[in-house]
């Protein structure tokens, strides 16, 4: 297993690891905090929207900070102030001053920290491995997923939104001690192309953002409320999907690098319009929307390895990776924020949540499109 030589990266992934232990027993109750809040759902959409608008506003005042002290500090700052929003969730209780702090917390947390992440990820790793090491991750990340949507159900029920996230907080700030022993990595001053580098990552980025947007945040409305708005079926649904998706994702990988980068595109997508499909008709019944989200977990161990192989090969590539990653992030906001403006909107209007769910499939379709022709390329030469 050459993939695994890679300290560095192992590092990375096992930092993955703890922040995606975190982020199952806490984030995966964003939606459900708000909505019990008296949030309402075209509202909460919005919110993530806000999140996600106010982190491109600000992405370029990250990189004077970038290029001064590197990426190590900036990445354990980020993972630090991802805590923070973790007792502010706890406190919202509407469309109030606690929901505001939660959203200018969350969005300069994220920014920093996956702006740092991606580039790191793209610089440690290895051009020949990169299917595997992708892979590699969200093995671990799916596995993690089975026991932490558990422990969050079980601490949001025991112990109260306050102590479970106070917990949570700590588990995410632990996520910070495996990065300790990395290199730091510079970001240059100037760095003339690397903005055109990026074209075809940004519009993969884009429509990955629309997708995310449509197929999780949308869909974990969705499947709360279509479980009776219970938190505890609610979490036992995302722990099944944790269960499920543990068991792919290395082959994937290994198909990847060895050249299957095509084929393995045709079959990811290709769930994905199943699943899609799946989720808009199952949201009526109860125990079909558990099977459809289970189901949804085969997905990312199939998609991300491709789609994860692509933009870090060209960022490693590109004059300065950190601008690469400034840039495609960027994407990612601006379809994440479309699809959810367009979703509340549709919802306001009185469109059942089937209806955005749906709207996930055109950037299937757009997806798949580039990169097939991007393994193509890669294939010939």
């Amino acid at each position: 297993m050459a993939f695994l030589r890679n300290d560095a990266i192992n590092r990375v992934n096992l930092h993955s690891g703890v922040q995606a232990l975190a982020q199952g027993a806490g984030s995966i109750f964003f939606f459900v905090l708000l909505l019990k809040a008296g949030v309402s759902v075209p509202h909460a959409l919005l919110a993530q929207a806000a999140i996600v608008t106010a982190r491109f506003v600000l992405r370029p005042l990250v990189l004077p900070l970038a290029i001064r002290f590197g990426l190590k500090p900036l990445l354990i700052a980020g993972t630090l102030m991802l805590a923070l929003r973790f007792p502010l969730l706890a406190e919202v209780g509407g469309i109030d001053l606690a929901l505001i702090a939660l959203l200018a917390v969350t969005a300069v947390a994220e920014l920093t920290y996956w702006l740092a992440y991606n580039t790191y990820f793209a610089m440690l790793g290895d051009d020949e491995h990169r299917g595997h090491q992708v892979a590699a991750r969200e093995a671990f990340i799916a596995v993690l997923s089975i026991a932490s949507p558990l422990l969050g159900t079980w601490a949001l029920l025991t112990l109260g939104p306050r102590w479970a996230f106070a917990g949570i907080a700590v588990v995410q700030a632990l996520a910070a001690l495996p990065l300790l022993g990395l290199p730091n990595m510079s970001v240059v001053a100037q760095a003339p192309g690397a903005l055109r580098a990026a074209k075809l990552a940004f519009a993969l980025l884009v429509i990955d953002g629309w997708f995310d947007a449509c197929y999780f945040f949308v869909w974990e409305i969705g499947l709360f409320l279509s479980l009776g708005e219970s938190i505890a079926a609610y979490g036992g649904a995302m722990a099944l999907a944790g269960l499920v998706g543990a068991s792919f994702g290395l082959w994937v990988g290994r198909h990847v690098d060895g050249g299957g980068g095509r084929r393995t595109v045709l079959i990811a997508y290709s769930v994905a319009v199943a699943i899609v499909t799946l989720r808009a008709g199952a949201l009526p019944t109860p125990w079909l929307a558990v099977i459809a989200h289970a189901l949804g977990a085969v997905l990312m161990p199939l998609l991300l390895p491709p789609l994860g192989a692509a933009a870090y090969t060209l960022a490693k590539a590109s004059p300065c990776p950190f601008r690469f990653h400034m840039v495609t992030e960027g994407g990612w906001d601006i379809g994440c924020a479309g699809a959810c403006v367009t979703a509340a909107a549709l919802i306001t209007l009185g469109a059942p949540l089937s209806v955005p769910i749906l709207l996930a499939l055109p950037a299937v379709a757009a997806g798949f499109t580039l990169l097939w022709r991007y393994f193509g390329r890669l294939a010939a030469a």
